[in-house]
């Protein structure tokens, strides 16, 4: 983001204005309308959500005075308002995709079935889109990622994610001329596959989050779902299903990975290089693992206090989830250029894995709920052995054969939903790359 404040601070004096529309109030989309409000050249100026009262607050949050503000119920009553220099709150995220002074939307929903519908509409309209719901992204990023070029505007994920804050990283190194090894993100706790919204209400509760959403950072999917963005966008891959988690102090990271991120044979614990992964207790930190045959970079490295090789360990302590988001607006309007998009086709799927034993016509319940976790396996394996996608599954996929707890779930242990919008777009995507189809159409 090197003289983003400088290229922000000129629309800011010429009157270009970042004008952003963004689609969810809850605590990501709100911290991004204070943060754009301080920023140069960029303004939160149409915000949807189901609820107008976050909106306004958030709003209010943010120093806007009422007089500002204004609800609109229309696409033309919104195109008014933005035209008259006005903060816009609606309850239909439509608006927002078609409202004509907006230049990027930004999808903070986190649900798949809402993330698809915004990013398509959003293109079709001309609108740049930056996609905070990594759970749609890593089902149909690249058919999202084709359809913005067929526009001739820009998908994108968000800097501040995981993902995002990885990819940095990863370009940096491989800009030096590294061989990347290894890349990956800290997690704060241990995975616990066994909890539910039930168990974590009182935690959620506290910390004023959703339970579904702590489960799911508990249960580990929203881990897994962000090693397979990372790997989708850089071509690495899981070394095993799930990934291996090994422990490592934040206070001496850079030379625990270094050692831990050796081969099997030199005393490490993976079996290949090119990987992604997680490391519990260096969160919530993210680091890109190198290697250099070249001597004399050997030997400046070391001296450098970075280690004594063959790895190496570029970490970032830190990653500022929404607060950096609109640094990825403004890449995408100025400079229009992606802060993280996958490759042709999927590399990596996040699959579904029984949380408990599940009864035949029992209905399963997607991200943070009771019945299912994610996790993490290449694109070639999920497609080998049949396994159900993760971002797929909803209320109304239903169990059809006895499963045990801890079993990766096959297409023949279950009936998906097939009338949704997500699943006929991973099916158009899945057509396009001619890779075969796990789904089927009726």
């Amino acid at each position: 983001m090197l003289n983003m404040d400088i290229k922000l601070l000129r629309r800011e004096e010429s009157g270009q204005i970042i004008r952003t529309g963004i689609v969810g109030a809850g605590q990501m989309g709100r911290g991004m309308v204070s943060q754009m409000t301080l920023m140069k050249g960029i303004r939160p100026s149409l915000v949807a959500d189901h609820s107008l009262e976050k909106i306004i607050g958030a709003f209010h949050l943010a120093g806007i005075d009422d007089g500002d503000i204004v609800v609109a119920g229309t696409v033309a009553e919104a195109n008014r308002y933005l035209e008259q220099g006005r903060y816009v709150a609606v309850e239909d995220s439509e608006i927002v995709s078609q409202a004509d002074g907006i230049d990027c939307v930004v999808d903070v929903t986190g649900v798949p079935e809402a993330g698809v519908k915004i990013a398509v509409d959003s293109m079709n309209n001309g609108k740049h889109v930056v996609m905070m719901d990594v759970e749609t992204d890593v089902i149909v990023g690249p058919y999202l990622k084709r359809l913005g070029d067929r526009n001739g505007v820009i998908y994108t994920g968000s800097a501040g994610d995981e993902p995002g804050a990885v990819m940095e990283l990863y370009s940096f190194a491989r800009a030096m001329g590294m061989e990347v090894k290894v890349i990956g993100k800290g997690k704060n706790n241990v995975i616990d596959y066994e909890c539910n919204p039930d168990t974590v209400r009182a935690e959620a509760t506290q910390r004023k989050m959703s339970p579904r959403m702590l489960c799911s950072f508990k249960d580990g999917t929203k881990t897994m779902v962000e090693m397979t963005a990372m790997s989708n966008a850089t071509g690495l891959v899981p070394d095993v299903i799930g990934g291996h988690g090994p422990q490592a102090s934040a206070a001496n990271c850079c030379a625990d990975l270094n050692r831990l991120f050796r081969l099997k044979k030199d005393g490490g614990i993976l079996n290949r290089h090119g990987v992604v992964e997680y490391v519990n207790g260096i969160a919530p930190g993210v680091f890109v693992t190198v290697s250099t045959a070249n001597q004399e970079i050997a030997f400046e490295l070391d001296y450098l206090k970075v280690g004594p090789g063959p790895l190496w360990t570029f970490y970032r302590p830190y990653h500022l989830c929404n607060l950096e988001t609109p640094l990825t607006v403004a890449k995408a309007v100025i400079d229009g250029e992606a802060t993280l998009v996958p490759m042709d086709g999927p590399v990596s799927e996040v699959v579904t894995v029984a949380k408990k034993d599940l009864r035949v016509g029992e209905h399963l319940d997607g991200i943070g709920g009771w019945t299912t976790y994610g996790s993490i396996a290449t694109a070639a394996e999920t497609y080998r052995s049949g396994y159900v996608l993760y971002g797929l599954v909803n209320k109304n996929a239903v169990v059809t054969r006895p499963v045990k707890k801890g079993t990766l779930l096959t297409m023949d242990m279950v009936r998906l939903d097939r009338t949704t919008q997500l699943y006929q777009t991973r099916l158009a995507q899945d057509r396009f790359y001619g890779k075969g189809t796990l789904l089927r159409q009726e």
